[in-house]
Parts: C-alpha cells; sequence; structure tokens
C-alpha cells in the first residue's frame, strides 16, 4: 500500500527539490557562458604579454565579451619558484658549515701553523668578500647563504685562536672580548653590504654579551653584573629606535626586553633582600636608571610600546623608592611602603610625559595596589569562610577571641598590614566617588595627552585631534556635549560613562571598607562577643546603604546600592555561622537579622531589594525555628513539625501581599523551608508522613488563591496521596488495595459523573487520582511481593484500564494503565531476562545494540513520522 504524506510535508519537499533544479541549472549556464568565451577568438586589440581574460576580465577588444571564472585559466608563471632555489641554497650552506666545523675540530692538528693561518685567513677572506661580488650581479639569495657560512666561520676562528694562540685565558674574559670584536665587526659589513639582511641581526646578538660576560669574568658583584645587563639593554633601546633595518630593530627589541628584565630582576632582588635602608639604596639606583631607560624609550615608541615601557618605569620606580623603607620596617608592614610609592605615582598626571607613557604609569600603580589586595584576599576568606567549622559542634560554649572562633591557622601576625591596605584602597575609591568632579579636573591633561594624535610622535604642544564633524578635541564629545568622562550625553564611542567609572569606584569602596573592618577584627583579636557584634552592625550598615542609598543612576549609585544588596546577605551568612559558637548569640544574631532584613524590605524601593531582603528574612525565621527544636531538647525529626511555622506563616502573607512582586520569592522561600522539614522527617516513617499531610494542608490553603490553584492544588493532592502511603508503609500495612480501593471506587464514580456533566473535561482531572490511589500503591508492594497472585492481578486491572483507555480515547487510563502494565510486566519477565542474557555470548548484546541503531538510522524519518502522529494521537485524547 502506497504511503501518501500530509500535504505540509509534500509541499516542503517539493520545495526542496525544486531549489535544487534552480541551483543546477545556474551551474551549467556558468559553464556554458565560459564555454562560449572560450572558443571565441582573442581581440586583435589586445597588448602584447597582455592578456585580460586570463584572470577573469574581459579582453578590451570586445566589451560585450562573458568574463571567465575566476581561477579557470592562470598566468604562467616566468620563473622557477623560489621556494625550491631557497631550499637548494639552505642546504648547500649548510653542508658547508658541517664540513668547515668538522675541519675545525678534526683536521685542525694535522697542519703546521703557516697551513692553519694559511687555510682560516683563505677561507674567511673568500666567505666575507664573496657576497659583494654576487650582490654587484644580483644573486642575492646566494649572497644571504655565504654570509650565514662567514659568520659560522668568524665563529670558528674565534675558537680556533682560543684553542691554539690563548689556550690559557680565561674563558668568559676571551669570550666577552670576542664577541665585542665580531659584532663590531660584522657591524661594519652590514653597514658596508647593505642590501644584506643577516649581518646587523647578528651583531645585535654578539652585542648581548660583551658586557655581561666581561662582569662575570672579572667576579663582580651581583649589582655590576645588574649594570652590566642594564647597559646592554640601554644601548638595544637605542638600536630598536634608530637602528637600520627591521630585523636589526626587532632583534634589538627583542635583546632589549630580555636584558633589561634580568636587571630589573637583578635591582629587585638585591632590594628586596637588603638587610637595612643604606643596602637598599644601590639596588634602588639601578632600578630607577632602568625606569628612567624605559620611559626615554617610551617617549619616542608607538602607542602599545609606549604604554608597555610605562608599565616596567612604574613598577621599577616603585621596587626602587618603596624598596628603601621597607627595608627598615618589620616583615607585616613593609608592602605599607610599595603601596604609598605606588600611591605617590599618581602625580604623573600632571607631569608633561607623553598620554601613553603615563597612562602605562598608572597601569603600573594600580598593580602594586592590586597584587596588594590579592594578598589580603586569604585573611579574608579566613574570616568570611572560617565559622563553617562550627558547624558540627555547635553551641559549645563561646570562645575567648576571634581567631579561636575561625580555626584558622594563618600567620595573622604576617598579615597586619592587610586591613590597613584594603582601608586605604577603599578611602582613595571612596573619594574618587565622592568627588568625581574634583578627580577628573586633576586627570583632564592626562586625558588629553591621551587622546588620538597627542601619543607619541605627536608635536609637542600640538592640540588633540577633533572629534569626526567637530571642532573640538575628541574627549570633549563635541562642540555641544560634556566630555565623556563627566558624564557628558556625547561621550566617546567605546568608552565607558562616567556614570559607569564612578560606580565602580563606589562600589569597590563599599566591599573593600566593609572588608577592612572585618579583616582588622581578625588581626587584632578582639573578643568573641565584639566580633559577633561588629559583623552584625556592618550588615545593619550594609543594608541602610542599599535601602537609604542616593537615587539616580548618573551619579553611579545604583553599582554601590546593588553592591551593598549584594554583600549584605553574604555579611549576614558570616555573621550567622560566626554566632553558631553559643546558644545566646545564635538567637541575637539571627533575631537581629531576621529583624533587620523585614525591616529593610519594608523600607525598600524596587522589586528585586524587596524580594532579596524578603527572602532572608524569611530564611532566618527558619532557622530560628529550628534553634527552638534544639532548644527544646527535640531529636530532628520532632522538630520538623516546628519548622513548619514559618511556611505557614508565607502561606498567609502570600494571601495578604497578593499580587505583590514579593509574594512569590516570600512563598518558595517558605516551600524550601517545608522541603527542610520535610528532610529532618525522614528517619522516622510516622513523622515523615504526618509532616507531609501538614505539607498538603499548606499547599490546599495556597491553593484557595486563584493565581496558585494550578500548581497548588495539585501539588496538595499529591502530598497527601504521599502521606496516606508512607503511613501505610510504616504501619507494615501488606494489603494496601483494602485502604485504597475505598477511596478509588468512589472517586472514579465522581470522575464519570463529572465527564458526563462536562465532556470537555481532563480525563487526568477526572480519573486520574482515583486511579493513581490503588495502582501506584499496589504496583509498589508487587514489586516486592514474592508470591504471583498480586502481580497477576495488578497486570490484569492495568489492561483492562489500558483497553479501556484506548478504546474510549482517555490519556489517563491509557498511560497510567500502559505505564503500570510495563512495569509490573518487566518485573516479573526481569529473572528470566537476567538468565538469557547471562547464557548468550557477550558479544551478542552490543551486537543486536547496534543492530537496532542501525535499523532506527536507516528509517529516522519513517519513525520520526511516527513519532509525531503517536504525539498528536495523545494530544486528541482528553
Amino acid at each position: 500500500m502506497e504511503h501518501v504524506l500530509p500535504p505540509a510535508e509534500e509541499l516542503a519537499r517539493l520545495d526542496r527539490e525544486l531549489a535544487e533544479l534552480d541551483a543546477r541549472r545556474a551551474q551549467l549556464l556558468t559553464r556554458r557562458a565560459w564555454l562560449l568565451a572560450a572558443l571565441r577568438p582573442p581581440a586583435p586589440s589586445a597588448a602584447p604579454g597582455w592578456n585580460p581574460s586570463a584572470w577573469g576580465a574581459p579582453g578590451t577588444g570586445r566589451p560585450d565579451a562573458p568574463a571567465r571564472p575566476w581561477g579557470l585559466v592562470p598566468p604562467k608563471s616566468p620563473s622557477a619558484p623560489r621556494g625550491a632555489q631557497n631550499v637548494l641554497l639552505t642546504l648547500g650552506g649548510l653542508l658547508l658549515t658541517i664540513a668547515a666545523i668538522a675541519f675545525t675540530l678534526v683536521s685542525w692538528g694535522s697542519m703546521g701553523i703557516g697551513g692553519r693561518s694559511a687555510v682560516l685567513a683563505l677561507v674567511t677572506a673568500g666567505a666575507l668578500a664573496a657576497p659583494a661580488v654576487l650582490l654587484k650581479r644580483g644573486l642575492t639569495a646566494t649572497a644571504e647563504a655565504l654570509t650565514a657560512l662567514a659568520l659560522v666561520l668568524t665563529l670558528l676562528d674565534a675558537y680556533a685562536v682560543h684553542a691554539v694562540a690563548a689556550p690559557d685565558t680565561d674563558g668568559l674574559g676571551f669570550t666577552a672580548v670576542a664577541a665585542a670584536v665580531l659584532a663590531a665587526l660584522w657591524t661594519g659589513y652590514g653597514l658596508a653590504l647593505g642590501r644584506l639582511h643577516l649581518p646587523l641581526p647578528a651583531a645585535v646578538v654578539l652585542g648581548q654579551w660583551p658586557l655581561l660576560f666581561g662582569a662575570w669574568a672579572a667576579g663582580a658583584p651581583a649589582s655590576v653584573v645588574g649594570w652590566a645587563l642594564l647597559a646592554t639593554a640601554v644601548l638595544d633601546g637605542a638600536i630598536a629606535l634608530w637602528g637600520r633595518g627591521t630585523g636589526a630593530r626587532v632583534t634589538a627589541c627583542v635583546g632589549g626586553s630580555v636584558m633589561g628584565a634580568s636587571a630589573l630582576l637583578v635591582g629587585l632582588t638585591q632590594s628586596v633582600t637588603a638587610s637595612g635602608p643604606l643596602g637598599a639604596l644601590a639596588p634602588g639606583a639601578l632600578l630607577l636608571t632602568a625606569a628612567a631607560a624605559a620611559l626615554a624609550g617610551a617617549w619616542r615608541a608607538p602607542r602599545g610600546v609606549a604604554r608597555a615601557g610605562g608599565v616596567v618605569a612604574g613598577l621599577a620606580v616603585v621596587a626602587a623608592v618603596g624598596g628603601v623603607p621597607a627595608a627598615a620596617l618589620p616583615e607585616g608592614w613593609r608592602v605599607l611602603a610599595y603601596i604609598s610609592a605606588a600611591l605617590a605615582l599618581t602625580a604623573v598626571v600632571r607631569t608633561g610625559l607623553p598620554g601613553n607613557a603615563a597612562l602605562g604609569v598608572l597601569v603600573a600603580s594600580a598593580a602594586v595596589v592590586a597584587g596588594a589586595l590579592v594578598g589580603a584576599l586569604p585573611g579574608l576568606a579566613a574570616v568570611l569562610l572560617g565559622p563553617v567549622t562550627l558547624l558540627p559542634d555547635a553551641w559549645a560554649g563561646p570562645e575567648e577571641g576571634f581567631r579561636a572562633a575561625l580555626g584558622s591557622t594563618l600567620p595573622w601576625r604576617e598579615l597586619r598590614a592587610a586591613p590597613v591596605v584594603l582601608a586605604v584602597t577603599a578611602a582613595l575609591l571612596g573619594s574618587a566617588y565622592r568627588w568625581w568632579p574634583s578627580w577628573v579636573r586633576i586627570a583632564e591633561p592626562l586625558i588629553a595627552r591621551e587622546a588620538p594624535g597627542s601619543g607619541a610622535g605627536a608635536a609637542a604642544g600640538a592640540p588633540a585631534a577633533a572629534a569626526p564633524g567637530t571642532g573640538a578635541p575628541w574627549y570633549a564629545g563635541g562642540p555641544a556635549g560634556a566630555p565623556w568622562y563627566t558624564g557628558g550625553a556625547s561621550a566617546a564611542r567605546g568608552r565607558p560613562s562616567a556614570a559607569a567609572l564612578r560606580g565602580a569606584a563606589g562600589a569597590a569602596a563599599t566591599v573593600l571598607g566593609w572588608g577592612a573592618l572585618l579583616l582588622a577584627g581578625a588581626v587584632l583579636d578582639v573578643p568573641y562577643a565584639v566580633a559577633v557584634g561588629g559583623e552584625t552592625v556592618l550588615v545593619a550598615g550594609l543594608l541602610a546603604l542599599a535601602v537609604h542609598g542616593t537615587d539616580g543612576g548618573r551619579d553611579g549609585s545604583a553599582a554601590v546600592r546593588g553592591t551593598a544588596l549584594v554583600v549584605a546577605p553574604a555579611g549576614a551568612v558570616s555573621a550567622g555561622l560566626l554566632s553558631l559558637a553559643s546558644e545566646r548569640a545564635s538567637y541575637a544574631v539571627f533575631g537581629a537579622l531576621a529583624a533587620l532584613f523585614a525591616g529593610a524590605a519594608v523600607r525598600a524601593r524596587g522589586g528585586v531589594p524587596r524580594a532579596v531582603f524578603a527572602v532572608a528574612a524569611t530564611a532566618g525565621c527558619t532557622v530560628l525555628t529550628g534553634f527552638a527544636g534544639r532548644s527544646l531538647g527535640l531529636a530532628p525529626h520532632e522538630a520538623a513539625p516546628l519548622v513548619l511555622l514559618v511556611p505557614a506563616l508565607t502561606v498567609l502573607l502570600g494571601a495578604g501581599l497578593r499580587r505583590d512582586p514579593v509574594a512569590a520569592p516570600v512563598e518558595l522561600t517558605g516551600a524550601l523551608g517545608a522541603l527542610v522539614a520535610v528532610g529532618l522527617a525522614v528517619p522516622d516513617a510516622p513523622f515523615l508522613a504526618l509532616v507531609l499531610a501538614l505539607c498538603g494542608v499548606l499547599a490546599a490553603g495556597a491553593a484557595v488563591r486563584p493565581e496558585r490553584r494550578p500548581v497548588a492544588g495539585h501539588l496538595a493532592a499529591g502530598l497527601f496521596v504521599l502521606a496516606t502511603w508512607v503511613r501505610l508503609g510504616a504501619s507494615e500495612v501488606s494489603f494496601p488495595e483494602a485502604y485504597t480501593l475505598p477511596v478509588t471506587v468512589p472517586a472514579l464514580v465522581v470522575g464519570f459523573l463529572r465527564r458526563r456533566k462536562d465532556p470537555e473535561a481532563s480525563s487526568w482531572t477526572a480519573y486520574g487520582p482515583g486511579l493513581a490511589v490503588t495502582l501506584l500503591p499496589s504496583l509498589a508492594v508487587a514489586w516486592t511481593d514474592p508470591d504471583w497472585r498480586r502481580p497477576l492481578l495488578l497486570g490484569v486491572a492495568a489492561l483492562v484500564i489500558t483497553l479501556l483507555g484506548a478504546r474510549h480515547r482517555l490519556q489517563a487510563l491509557l498511560l497510567l494503565g500502559g505505564a503500570v502494565l510495563a512495569l509490573d510486566g518487566l518485573h516479573e519477565l526481569a529473572p528470566y531476562v537476567v538468565q538469557v542474557t547471562g547464557a548468550l555470548p557477550r558479544w551478542l548484546p552490543p551486537a543486536l545494540a547496534g543492530l537496532l541503531l542501525l535499523v532506527v538510522g536507516a528509517t529516522y524519518e519513517q519513525r520520526l513520522r511516527d513519532a509525531r502522529r503517536l504525539k498528536d494521537a495523545l494530544g486528541r485524547m482528553r
């Protein structure tokens, strides 16, 4: 029988086939046009040697000629590829180099003094002279290959001279002298033969070692080695700025970076390990000189390099200036010296330094402060997370001090400066947030210098580039707008708004100030009561900031309020955990927190803040009910009904709030509290049944409201049924049908009458609860019943229900009966399936599974259509 597709699927198939035919027709027409163009004779007016049609353009003699497709007739190469030539030259130079090395190392000893000198002079002179001749003949690649050979020969000459003429000379000293001589030789050679690319980069590489090896050979101290490295880096910087050739400049840039970083590392190591302020002066001078060299290079460098130079210079200045007082401070306070030096760097905004370099210096200052803040994170994490250790031994008794309650083994003496770092940074950011216009006026010269066209390479004193279409500088946002950094409407494109920057400063100040106060208590090891009370007071302050913060978004206050909204619950959790050491403290702290959050929920404006505060208050009240159960000496399952007091209050509160946005979050929090109560009652089945029934009552109470009825009504029915099952199981009832059938029969009768009165009523509403009351408990008992009668009767009943559902097109009967029948049959067949599976070869189940997947994959479209038809058929049922 031929299968007829539905009209929609047949139409889609026809559209796909027509699209394929159109694509094929376009391809054939393109090929036909190209063939016609190929059969036409070439235009006589075309210039000799010029074939425009070879690149797809029509000939000049026939403007109407169709263009050839791109790439069908590529131009012929007039000469052999240069890649093969380069490979041959490279292999030839490599072979000559290997031969020279072998001759020097192996055959050198078999010749006399004259022969040695003659061979070295002849080969080296020839290798150095040949590139000049080859360049005159235009053989540049060959000249480059011989130049590489000459470079290796000069290195071998130096080795030979040391081995024969000066064998007793110190190796490092001779290497330093040889590197200097070879660097000078190759510099002159590269300048004389400017068309060669190798000599000047080779001279730069050789020039990295004379000063360093000379210092090592002389047994100089580390400071002298640092100066040698810095001098080499300065020379590299000069070559990178004014050198000849891209290769030499890039090589010098890389070498200068490595040597400069090494010099900075030497200076920083000596500064940190100095025994006193006087001992830190010498490495400080090295670091300051390196900073000056970096700024000098940044003055003329491109934007990215100038900013990197500014960063390096800023870090070097901080290490140099801060290292002197740090050497005189105790171990835990040295970070303050570096923080002070980093903050002093902000004065660069009022100097004449180029904008990009000054911006790099400010980045270095911020990096030092950020590093100090990272160093304070372990202590802050211990303060916030340390009270978690009190959970297993709650109410064991008040601790003597804050640190003992935290249970942390951190070296608190080394963290003495951490609260000061946090407080100073918070104060600076807070002042920036409070007096933002004044800070902008201070930074305005730097912003103007950092404008496009005012960086490196711009003329000194030249005005900043104007914004497109305006006559005003880019940072002014046009003549009709205020500058972007002051919050003007004509902000520069791609830059953060002033409100965002100001809000970020205020938010960071809020978090850092809160952390400074918390960490100060731990560092000072205040008494336990002071610590608990202080954390609670901090939460109150954050709530006040979140509730009574200034309105408006242009001044960044929205970010501050949002930060306080997030930090306040985190602080409440930390304070609550810390209070678990004492029973009185627990009641006092959680009571105060619940009251504070409830008051904030009443006074706050906006749906999200009110919801967050209300949820926190509800959670605090739930914890208090748990404390009450423990104070009364109740077991966890006995305290479960007491925990349901808060969910009951949330149901009443939700009924009073109605459509208020806070109602749903509060009720959901109460539902989570009810779930906690169920978890507490799990060890005791009778109490579990009681708690489930009480939860059903609460859900039924919520279902009285029309907006909660669709969810709460079904939940209440399910909870009541589940409570019944648990109660029957707790009573060790082996024949649940005696209790469920008296409920099922009236329920089915009521459902039948409902369907007669309203044929459109769902079968799930009419018959679902009545059938589930009997089928599901019977199925649970049948799975643990060793006898065959119950499974047989259950299977027959499920089969009848399934057939009735299919006959009368009732979805609830079909699905419930089918599911119970399938599970019952699976239970009965499971032992035989296990036996058969054990008797089969182990390769057979995977093979059958693979075959099944192949069959399904081969008929995927048909199976998909069958699934859609089944879904539609089920959807049409009631």
